[in-house]
Formats: structure tokens, sequence, C-alpha cells
């Protein structure tokens, strides 16, 4: 590394340590964010980080800019053309989902995005406190509680891990370890 910076382990491998550092655990409320943290969060359920990380410009491209209206409207023709992007994960159900929780997000109108996902929180974080990494849960009630509503609300591909992973991403909660020199960023 040669930066002197202690991070949690996962955030020390060169690909992950800028969203480490300036996004993982910190509070995001912009919708368009939210939707691709959820989309990138399902996207990596049974892949490494890293190649989440290798991928996410061209995420950016294949969804619209997160522009969840837009991709709201995809039809099979958008998902057959997006099933041939070698730049992303051609997976059809994921890709599928991320059309459906474009939708579910537009159905919940008045309501913003940000708004639906931080009532589970009151609107702030809740902050962690693990000596290490293996202390670090995969799931939580709160996450399955998630999990649970948002399939009743049309959301798609969100079990209770891709939930928790989600709320880390979101700052909802801040999982960073104690010798994290980005542990407090949030509080």
């Amino acid at each position: 590394m040669g930066d002197n910076i202690t991070r949690c382990a996962w955030g020390q491998i060169e690909i992950n340590q800028q969203y480490h550092d300036t996004e993982w655990g910190r509070p995001e409320h912009d919708n368009r964010r939210l939707f691709e943290a959820l989309t990138l969060e399902i996207m990596q359920a049974g892949l490494s980080w890293q190649t989440i990380m290798k991928k996410r410009d061209n995420f950016r491209n294949a969804f619209a800019n997160w522009d969840y209206a837009t991709v709201a409207n995809y039809d099979e023709k958008q998902v057959e053309l997006l099933l041939r992007d070698a730049g992303i994960i051609r997976h059809r159900k994921k890709i599928e989902a991320t059309i459906a929780n474009a939708q579910a997000i537009v159905n919940l109108a008045p309501m913003t995005f940000d708004e639906y996902v931080w009532q589970y929180t009151d609107g702030r974080t809740l902050m962690n406190h693990w000596a290490d990494e293996h202390q670090v849960p995969s799931t939580t009630v709160l996450a399955q509680t998630m999990s649970k509503q948002f399939k009743a609300d049309g959301f798609q591909f969100v079990g209770p891990k891709t939930m928790y992973a989600f709320m880390q991403a979101v700052g909802m909660v801040n999982d960073h370890i104690e010798t994290c020199d980005f542990k407090y960023i949030g509080e």
C-alpha cells in the first residue's frame, strides 16, 4: 500500500481503496446513488467486489447513468442487449431485477427512494464497533425486515444479505472496523 492508512481488510485491495475511503459507510441520500448502490450489491451476489469495481463504469452506462425512471422503461429488447454486453454481469435475473427495482422506485412516489430507505434507521447511521472483520455480520434482523418489505413493494433480488450489504454501502450502518482510519466518518 505505502500510504500509511489503516483500512478494513477488503479496502486494502487497490481497486477497492477509493470506494472504501470515499463512499462505503458514508450516509448517501441521493436517489440515483442509492439505486446504483442497490444495483451494485445485487450484481455482486456470488462474485467478488473487485469484479464489480472493474465493471462499475460499464454498469453506469448500461443503466442510463442510474436514471431509474429511464431504466424502469427498459423492455425485453433492452434486456437482450444487456445480456450481450461483456462489460457488465450478464445475468438475466439480476438485469431483470434491476429493471423491476427501478420500477419499484418510481412506484414509491410521492415518497422518494431516499425517504423509503432511511425510514428504517430514522435517518441516522447505526454505528457498530467491531474489533475485526470476523465480527461483522452478513445480515441482521433489520436487514431481514427491510428485505421482506422491499419484496412486498416490488423489489427483486433483495434478500437479507444483499440488504445488509446495501445498508453498509449507503451508510445506514457503519461497519468499518475500530482500527480503520475511516471508522467515524458520518458520525
